[in-house]
């Protein structure tokens, strides 16, 4: 049976941590910048975020991991 292939759009959103938590980063710190004050700007580029438990086994699988 062949290898399953890695999700790639997920590979680049998502990484799996030594301990199996899935991380990811937060959104909206593209664009539309200027209205946000600083302090939500800091908070949104804190260290990445958990994924939920409830969608963590999806994402691992798309990961193949």
């Amino acid at each position: 049976m062949p290898k399953m292939k890695t999700h790639k759009g997920a590979a680049k959103r998502f990484r799996v941590t030594r301990s199996g938590k899935v991380m990811r980063r937060r959104a909206n710190l593209n664009h539309f910048l200027g209205k946000k004050t600083s302090k939500r700007k800091r908070n949104l580029d804190a260290p990445t975020a958990v994924v939920s438990e409830s969608d963590k086994m999806r994402i691992r699988r798309m990961l193949g991991k």
